[in-house]
């Protein structure tokens, strides 16, 4: 197995990445068409030795990162 030390593996945010509820093949990937154990860039360093090639952003989870978050009752604003 190739050292994963300088790699850091992340699908979440990538509009191909699903989880499948399956409790022996918890994580996929649509692009490659896949269900596995372990998370599908980790599964595609491994086999190839480079990056995901397909990550693509998932537009929802930008919206999301986008929008101001509403200050509750009593919250600080410590940012300046």
């Amino acid at each position: 197995m190739k050292s994963l030390s300088k790699f850091r593996i992340s699908c979440h945010g990538c509009q191909h990445f699903f989880i499948t509820y399956d409790p022996n093949r918890p994580w996929g990937c649509r692009k490659f068409g896949f269900k596995g154990k372990n998370l599908p860039a980790q599964t595609v360093y491994e086999a190839t030795g480079m990056q995901c090639a397909y990550y693509t952003a998932n537009p929802s989870m930008k919206a999301l990162r986008s929008k101001p978050r509403k200050k509750r009752p009593g919250e600080v604003d410590i940012t300046g």
